[in-house]
């Protein structure tokens, strides 16, 4: 890029950060109360019955030279989000300010100018790009879009950001059906970073790469930061790769922001219910933990519809500390802890926000079946009402094993009767081996028996019983 257009922009360009490290500036992107509703219209004159809370109220801030990692499950509004803060969709009520500048409802030709400060990486590398176009027309095109003349020409200022992400400068000419997906990406990442943003959101830029290749994207975003002083706000599912490149972690569910906080605090001491689940299904890469018991939370049931979200908090259907006001009243995002906000009446590793209320819901109690017994005891130094589920249950479990604590005691107490019923048979076979008659046994045998039974009996009747026995 030109020295002269370097010049030009040097004063609207926020302070790179020069130690390569990222440090805080100043607020570069501001959200408050954002929401999109998509309508559902049915009918012959298609009159809306109900509308889909894609976005349903969302607070957040970016500063320069950060990372904002966007996390959470497929259709909770992450994409949604990525494209309302770039003005790629109208949002339906909210404000997005950018550098101060309220640019919610800005047209086509008020976004313009603020198209070269605001760039976004497409999640899908194969539909992202024109098949007709070859790469220097696609990377060169928002030099003609924004009347942008580098020194050199374009087709110079083409190969050098081809070359900054990777790709071969040869490749010029090439179409995008002659690269892999990796090298795509990377294509998408040169156009994005073509007119030297200031805001980069990337919507989940490694989910369709291979392993190796998403080491390889992942590493190229975090070095571009360190370089050109880039701002990033990457969504993605895999929480391993959030972790590795962001600076703090925004948690969404159902619309809705649930956990805000920095990228250690939330690994390490999760506040909100679900992002202790969330944390809980990243694998651990450990051979000496295979045989250890699973920790893993399971969630009961399916994300709720987000045609009609449930009331109060939105989690409360599948959460295994949900009490009444979980149902009724929406919990509001606070910061409990310093760079840690939360919306939860109940959280995790904190004290309970609403100790009155110790009766769990009946979701709740189906919930905490699947939740393992380490994680409801935590939890239950931090809830009244988990702790009230959780007592009786202890109080059980030596009740069951009373029984089977018994039971050795009376096979003890049979063991020397066994004994004595067993003496005389002993005592028998050397008679029985000692008398050359076969009829010998059975009435050794039975004199015991009979000695046993009525001990005053006189000689003479223990001789007929014998044969009656052998019969």
């Amino acid at each position: 890029m030109s020295d002269v257009k370097r010049d030009d922009e040097a004063a609207t360009i926020p302070a790179q950060n020069t130690g390569g490290g990222r440090a805080d500036g100043e607020v570069l992107l501001k959200v408050t109360g954002l929401q999109k509703h998509f309508p559902i219209k049915k009918g012959l004159l298609q009159r809306q019955v109900g509308a889909v809370h894609a976005v349903d109220g969302i607070d957040f801030e970016v500063r320069a030279g950060e990372t904002l990692g966007v996390v959470g499950e497929s259709g909770c509004g992450k994409s949604t989000m990525g494209r309302l803060i770039t003005r790629l969709l109208e949002p339906t009520a909210g404000k997005v300010e950018f550098e101060g500048k309220d640019i919610t409802h800005l047209g086509v030709a008020g976004m313009r100018p603020l198209r070269r400060d605001v760039q976004m990486i497409f999640q899908d590398p194969y539909s992202s790009l024109n098949p007709r176009h070859t790469i220097g027309t696609i990377v060169g095109a928002p030099f003609k879009l924004q009347g942008v003349e580098p020194e050199g020409g374009i087709k110079k200022e083409v190969q050098r950001l081809l070359s900054v992400v990777g790709l071969n400068p040869e490749h010029y000419n090439r179409y995008p059906h002659e690269f892999s997906g990796g090298q795509r990406q990377r294509i998408g990442i040169a156009r994005a970073l073509a007119l030297n943003p200031k805001l980069v959101v990337a919507d989940e830029p490694v989910s369709a790469l291979d392993v190796s290749i998403q080491a390889q994207v992942v590493n190229l975003l975090d070095d571009l930061q360190q370089e050109l002083g880039l701002t990033y706000v990457i969504i993605a599912h895999d929480l391993s790769v959030v972790r590795h490149v962001s600076d703090r972690i925004a948690v969404m569910y159902l619309g809705k922001i649930v956990e805000l906080a920095d990228r250690d605090l939330l690994y390490k001491t999760p506040m909100h219910p679900y992002t202790k689940a969330l944390m809980s299904a990243v694998p651990i890469p450990d051979p000496r933990r295979k045989a250890e018991k699973s920790e893993r939370i399971l969630l009961k049931g399916d994300v709720p519809s987000p045609i009609a979200p449930p009331s109060g908090c939105r989690f409360h259907t599948r959460c295994w500390k949900a009490t009444e006001i979980c149902r009724t009243t929406e919990p509001p995002l606070l910061e409990l802890r310093p760079g840690q906000r939360v919306a939860c009446h109940h959280p995790e590793n904190f004290e309970d926000q609403q100790p009155q209320d110790t009766v769990l819901l009946t979701a709740a109690k189906e919930a905490s079946e699947l939740v393992p017994d380490e994680v409801l005891a935590e939890s239950a130094e931090t809830s009244a009402a988990v702790a009230a589920e959780v007592a009786p249950a202890k109080a059980s479990a030596p009740a069951e094993a009373t029984p089977a604590d018994a039971a050795p005691a009376a096979d003890t107490t049979a063991e020397p009767a066994a004994d004595t019923t067993v003496e005389p048979a002993v005592d028998a076979e050397p008679v029985a081996k000692a008398d050359p008659a076969a009829a010998a046994a059975p009435a050794a045998e039975a004199d015991p028996a009979v000695e046993a039974e009525a001990p005053a009996a006189p000689d003479a009747p223990a001789a007929p019983e014998a044969p009656a026995k052998e019969k």
